[in-house]
């Protein structure tokens, strides 16, 4: 039987005026030391040159397919071009960066959805940017989950993991204004929070029966109702709805005592109700190694838990190690993925 070819990683260039595209060059030019898989970037060859130029690194740019990328990356960067070139300069965002942004995700999604690359890792985008261009969703997963749907599959629910080996978070809200966060909880957005987790953590992580701990949403998870009744009404019989699915499941628990080691030992993913709940823990934890991860795609898709950090945009001083974790989860999940039946 002929084993099928190793494919590279897709890694998008994200915002060209912030960190993306030097991260991107740092991790080729220490690939060696770093053990940076394998990838193929996707944006402007003439933005990587000129950042390159710019920061002094003598790095070999190489236009490249996906089937010539694994054996150019050992001596050149290989490079996909999206079709669009931008001249923004570091830390200043100009009319080229929306249009260069949307068309190296474009092109990414268009790879993996042709299986010529193994999982598509993003660079960070400005959100504030693209509005101003445009730009009609809510952020970076949003697009990805408009891109990857099929007329078969209608549309995708992608979900925010945020990923490292000591915790792994998801909020059931994500950038909602923290007054419209009790409005937004349903049980049937639980639900299918927690299905789209149980399915990918057994899919990607392979992890057969993950255990998922649900927090409740007012202090000490209500007090019975004293403080506040949503865990009775909605996330109790989300719980309930959960278990009877067969998933491994537990709470609501009280946020405050859900992320000391002892309690981490009981659980392998918390879901959390709003944003920060979860994600103050994690970034207090792992925040130079967290990784953002979408579920809820038909391939892989991770990026960095950091912004496009414009300040500090071409001097080469920013720090590749979230971007070098999310290339390794990426690799790690798609080397694991194996179609369910």
């Amino acid at each position: 039987m002929t084993q099928e070819p190793i494919r590279p990683l897709a890694l998008t260039l994200g915002e060209p005026a912030g960190i993306g595209p030097e991260l991107t060059l740092m991790l080729w030019a220490q690939r060696g030391s770093l053990g940076t898989p394998p990838f193929i970037a996707i944006g402007d060859p003439g933005l990587l040159k000129a950042r390159a130029k710019l920061l002094r690194f003598d790095i070999p740019i190489s236009e490249s397919t996906t089937a010539e990328a694994m054996n150019l990356f050992l001596n050149a960067l290989p490079v996909c071009p999206s079709g669009v070139s931008s001249t923004a300069a570091p830390g200043r965002p100009d009319d080229t960066s929306a249009k260069a942004v949307a068309a190296a995700i474009d092109r990414a999604v268009e790879l993996a959805k042709a299986g010529e690359v193994a999982a598509v890792t993003t660079n960070p985008i400005a959100k504030s940017v693209m509005f101003q261009s445009g730009f009609k969703f809510p952020g970076h997963t949003e697009y990805l989950a408009h891109l990857a749907a099929t007329p078969d599959d209608g549309s995708l629910r992608p979900v925010m993991l945020i990923w490292s080996e000591e915790l792994a978070v998801v909020p059931v809200t994500i950038h909602v204004p923290l007054k419209d966060v009790p409005k937004s909880l349903s049980r049937d957005l639980i639900v299918d929070t927690g299905r789209i987790v149980a399915h990918d953590f057994a899919r990607r992580f392979r992890i057969a029966k993950p255990r998922l701990a649900i927090c409740g949403l007012n202090p000490h998870a209500g007090e019975h109702g004293n403080l506040g009744r949503e865990e009775i009404e909605i996330i109790s019989p989300a719980v309930l709805q959960l278990a009877a699915d067969g998933i491994s499941v537990s709470g609501p628990h009280s946020a405050d005592t859900l992320f000391h080691p002892a309690a981490r030992r009981r659980y392998d993913v918390v879901l959390g109700m709003y944003h920060d709940q979860v994600l103050a823990p994690i970034k207090t934890i792992a925040f130079d190694r967290a990784v953002n991860v979408t579920l809820g795609l038909p391939f892989v898709r991770t990026s960095p838990d950091h912004g496009t950090a414009f300040d500090i945009a071409g001097t080469g001083t920013a720090d590749p190690t979230s971007l070098l974790e999310a290339l390794k989860l990426a690799r790690r999940l798609a080397d694991a993925e194996e179609p369910l039946p």
